[in-house]
């Protein structure tokens, strides 16, 4: 599978496949509303002088000529009658539209015009011998029941030119599944979706090769486009074209003389039309197997490490993200591009964990009103309560009335709900709008999601952590400042006590005029202790929790079990791990380490390629440089080694040369964490390989031991040389 951005349906949207024309638009419009005769008829045609010329040219053959020529168009439609008037102007209009895809003109048409003209003459006389109203639009939809075989030929002309003359059969949609990952089936719903013309011509399209059984309680037009492209394409299947017969209570002997029928009806309409179908039958249809078949498990294996790489790219974009909003932003932008969202919101588990409320996200404000009880059901709160993800349609059994809100909400009539779960808990749901075709694509990626949603959950728990960690850091310097408050007070009631009762001597000795020069020095002495017991309150500072100790050796098993755990490591790479017996503790957080090493790990798998190798984590001890301590570690692999433009251009952003959705930020973000812990960070490279080694801040606090001391503890040390220490 090619990465998002090339993804099938992707392309689809962005290539310059044609517009319905005007004419037929209007003319199914009029044929809906049953209110079209022939003044009509003439009012929409003479407004589109190539319909003209070709129905004046039709009524002024052979075949209509009685004693004398028709010269004008109101002759023309008359001579012609409402039925004929009405299948050739829905002709004319496909057919033009046909020969507008893009490799149209250099494609041999002429069997596939052929297919598409008998089963549209054959879906009309289904559609006249069941009583189905609409005839145009049974005849209308046979006649585009395969344009998703156009489509995939305009879309992806290197990869389905070979498979655009294959017959039209369920081996046929294997393969287009295997390598393009949209049958032709869906991908002529979507444009008839996209042409805006009835949905149940979108179904009709979407459903003609499925099974009989599935199809007995289907609209009738599903049914008779389904025996229509039996007739004409599997005419020699006895047991698939009594079953779909049956379909439409019409007999085996019934439906041979439709087909045989059908044969002289296909011959006269492209006379009409101009099409040549002459040699159409001696064309040769290859089988549908243009693409090898891939060993399912290689081509899963492949799919889970393709997904594990974006997720870990993901997860990565994520944790740059600063504050909620921009976290919120980034997830619902990634899921857009990931899965083909048409729109995405958030819901967050609230503070009693009652129910999910909408996340305010820039450009969707009116969701943060949305509410959905968890104690309610609903298949939103479902798969939040069972964390699994949800695929809702309009008609779903398990619609409720916030689903129905999200859908016109979103715009949409299919919904995703991706679950995000951290450890045992559901922080919220994200929700995707999608078309219906878009349902069974997204099916098959239920996994992908899921781990799209732990990295999601797994960044929104840190960031609510974080800020947890604020708050509670806000909350304990606000007790201080409550007791120390509480302290004061209870200090500055003793001056106040003996100022007010000085005051009272002073009054008595003021009026017998004796000397108060001892009162006055203590009132004095007083005040200013009142005054430095208030000035202690401001100089109470925040608490400051000071470095963390992490256990080297814990992270880095913690990163090996990962890589095997994923599989991510191939059976031709062996990943060995040395740890010091002394050294074992740095200055810094656990998880910018992991994040160090699983970027380094990662890129030196990679580069070993297919032929695999050796991949080392070794801890080498300590290392004294500048009168600090720091502990070395060194990831290395035994590959080519990287050239020199590469290496004097290491750790700055460039674009990088691997395929995938990789933005050649792995390295420069690898220098950032380690400046980030207070380390450094060379690497040295040649033809046996290469090595990068950081020197990160050894632990000196409590429980250090010998560690703590610059000029203990060493063992052997294997310090950096100063050219490596000076890439740095």
């Amino acid at each position: 599978m090619q990465a998002s951005d090339q993804d099938i349906r992707n392309r689809l949207l962005i290539a310059r496949l044609p517009a319905m024309p005007q004419i037929l638009v209007r003319l199914i419009e009029h044929l809906q509303a049953d209110d079209l005769g022939m003044p009509e008829l003439a009012a929409l045609i003479s407004k589109d002088a190539g319909m003209t010329g070709k129905l004046l040219a039709v009524a002024n053959s052979s075949a209509y000529q009685r004693h004398h020529r028709n010269v004008n168009l109101e002759q023309s439609l008359v001579a012609l009658g409402t039925d004929m008037i009405k299948t050739l102007v829905i002709s004319d209009s496909v057919f033009q539209t046909f020969n507008n895809f893009p490799h149209s003109g250099s494609t041999d048409l002429r069997a596939f015009w052929k297919n598409a003209l008998s089963t549209a003459v054959i879906a009309r006389e289904i559609a006249h011998a069941v009583e189905y109203p609409h005839l145009e639009e049974a005849y209308l939809a046979g006649l585009l029941h395969n344009v998703g075989r156009l489509a995939l030929l305009a879309t992806a002309p290197k990869e389905y030119a070979y498979n655009f003359s294959a017959r039209d059969d369920e081996d046929l949609c294997a393969v287009e599944q295997r390598t393009l990952q949209i049958t032709h089936a869906e991908a002529g719903a979507w444009l008839i979706e996209r042409w805006q013309l009835d949905s149940f011509l979108a179904d009709a399209v979407l459903y003609h090769h499925e099974p009989s059984e599935r199809l007995e309680s289907a609209h009738p037009l599903i049914r008779i486009v389904r025996l229509a492209h039996v007739l004409s394409s599997h005419a020699g299947d006895e047991a698939m074209v009594v079953e779909a017969a049956g379909l439409c209570g019409i007999d085996g002997e019934q439906a041979g003389q439709m087909l045989a029928g059908a044969a002289r009806q296909v011959e006269k309409a492209a006379a009409h039309l101009g099409i040549d179908l002459a040699g159409a039958d001696d064309i040769p249809a290859p089988p549908a197997y243009a693409a090898p078949a891939l060993d399912p498990v290689q081509q899963r294996l492949s799919e889970e490490v393709r997904n594990m790489v974006l997720v870990s790219e993901v997860g990565q974009s994520f944790a740059r993200q600063q504050g909620e909003s921009g976290l919120l932003e980034a997830m619902t932008r990634s899921a857009r591009i990931l899965f083909d969202f048409g729109n995405a919101v958030v819901l967050l588990e609230n503070p009693t964990g009652h129910a999910l409320v909408g996340a305010p996200i820039q450009g969707s404000q009116r969701i943060a009103e949305f509410a959905v009880p968890l104690a309610k059901g609903g298949a939103i709160a479902k798969s939040a309560l069972e964390r699994r993800p949800a695929f809702i349609g309009r008609d779903g059994d398990s619609l409720g009335l916030a689903e129905e809100q999200l859908l016109r909400m979103l715009g949409t009539d299919s919904l995703v709900c991706v679950p995000l779960v951290a450890g045992a808990r559901c922080l919220g749901v994200l929700i995707g709008g999608i078309a219906a075709w878009q349902v069974p694509y997204c099916q098959r990626r239920e996994r992908f999601m899921q781990s799209f949603g732990a990295q999601a959950a797994s960044a929104l728990e840190n960031m609510l952590s974080e800020r947890g960690h604020a708050r509670r850091q806000l909350a304990h310097v606000a007790e201080e400042y409550r007791e120390a408050s509480r302290r004061v007070v209870h200090e500055v009631n003793n001056p106040l006590s003996i100022i007010k009762n000085y005051l009272s001597v002073l009054d008595s000795k003021l009026a017998r005029q004796e000397p108060v020069s001892t009162e006055m020095s203590i009132l004095n002495e007083e005040i200013d202790r009142v005054g430095q017991l208030v000035s202690s309150l401001a100089e109470l500072k925040p608490v400051d929790t000071g470095p963390r100790p992490t256990d080297v050796a814990k992270v880095v098993d913690e990163v090996q079990r990962l890589f095997r755990s994923t599989g991510f490591v191939p059976a031709t790479v062996d990943l060995n791990v040395t740890m010091h017996e002394e050294a074992t503790r740095i200055e810094g957080d656990a998880d910018v380490l992991k994040q160090i090493l699983v970027n380094l790990v990662k890129n030196a798998i990679e580069a070993l390629g297919t032929s695999g190798g050796r991949v080392d984590i070794v801890n080498r001890g300590h290392v004294n440089r500048e009168r600090q301590l720091y502990l070395e570690l060194v990831v290395s692999d035994n590959g080519p080694g990287l050239s020199r433009e590469v290496l004097a251009h290491l750790f700055s952003p460039v674009k990088s040369t691997k395929d995938g959705a990789h933005h050649g930020l792995g390295l420069s973000i690898v220098h950032s964490l380690v400046k980030k812990l207070g380390g450094h960070i060379a690497c040295r490279s040649g033809r046996n390989g290469t090595a990068f080694e950081i020197l990160l801040p050894a632990w000196s606090g409590a429980g250090a031991g010998m560690a703590g001391s610059a000029g203990a503890g060493l063992g052997h040390p294997v310090a950096l040389p100063a050219r490596a220490l000076g890439s740095a």
